[in-house]
Parts: C-alpha cells; sequence; structure tokens
C-alpha cells in the first residue's frame, strides 16, 4: 500500500514547520500565497482575510520585525509559554488556511500545523542552542542562518502552491 501526503498536508506541515522557528513568517507566506493566488474555498470564510493584499502586507511588516527583533540580546525564550503560544497559534493558523483553501476540514489542517509549530519551536531551539555552544559562533550569528532556512523554506512552499 503505497499512501502518499498531498500537497495541502505537506503545506500544512511546511508552515508549521516555518512557523515554530519564526511566528510571524509562516502566516506572511500563507497570507502572500493566498492573495495573489486565492482559493474559492475561502470566499465566504472566516479565514478569508489572508487572501487580501492588506493582510498580506501587514504580515510581511511583522514578519520582518521579528528578524530583526530575534537579534537582540532581549528577545524571550521561544520556549517560554507566550513564544510557544503565539508559535502554535500561527502554525494552527497557516494550517487551518492551508486545509481550508484546499477544500479539506480547517480544524484538521490547524492540529497539524499547530503541532508541527511546537515540535520545531523546541527542535530548532535545541539545535541553535548546540550549534553556538558547540562552535562559539555567536547567537545572533546562528540566528541569522536560521533566517536564511526560514526565507528557503517559505519561498519552496510558495513555488509549490
Amino acid at each position: 500500500m503505497n499512501i502518499t501526503p498531498d500537497k495541502a498536508f505537506l503545506q500544512a506541515v511546511g508552515l508549521g514547520l516555518v512557523a515554530g522557528m519564526r511566528t510571524m513568517y509562516a502566516p506572511a507566506v500563507a497570507s502572500h500565497m493566498y492573495s495573489r493566488h486565492k482559493s474559492r474555498y475561502l470566499r465566504h470564510d472566516p479565514l478569508s482575510f489572508m487572501q487580501s493584499i492588506t493582510a498580506s502586507k501587514i504580515f510581511k511588516v511583522l514578519a520582518a520585525g521579528e528578524l530583526v527583533g530575534d537579534k537582540l540580546p532581549t528577545a524571550p525564550n521561544r520556549t517560554s509559554a507566550p513564544g510557544l503560544i503565539g508559535r502554535a497559534i500561527s502554525g494552527m493558523l497557516v494550517g487551518s488556511v492551508v486545509y481550508r483553501a484546499n477544500g479539506k476540514p480547517p480544524v484538521v489542517g490547524g492540529l497539524i500545523g499547530g503541532a508541527a509549530a511546537v515540535a520545531s519551536t523546541f527542535g530548532c531551539f535545541l539545535l541553535r542552542r548546540a550549534v553556538v555552544k558547540s562552535t562559539k559562533i555567536p547567537d545572533p550569528y546562528i540566528g541569522a542562518v536560521e533566517d536564511v532556512l526560514v526565507i528557503a523554506a517559505g519561498a519552496a512552499i510558495t513555488q509549490n502552491a
């Protein structure tokens, strides 16, 4: 038996993983995708705001701010309750949008995206801490490498939309 994950599942997981790395970048990618390639399933849905150019621009500004803020010494720990909750909500939002845009139950997509975001939050936190410790490279530089990975993942997800 060959089980192949569908596009909506892969996008929900991918955007959830991105949300775990950068909270606002995942909704920026999703709103960018759907503001340019509108889904008929989102037309009269509470998630339809994700198809607006305005939402796309707002999420992009928030994502850019987060990329800068993450490098500051005062940046909170991503695994603290507020950071973790924000990343989970971001993952749930993008997972729900992707699933709904593909005519699937948004609750399922939300659960997938949220779970991927939480897993990515802890996985990337532990990986980043280990890389900083083992290489002695300052954390902001490792954060910049993480930013490049996030941006590349977002680009790959939008190209395969």
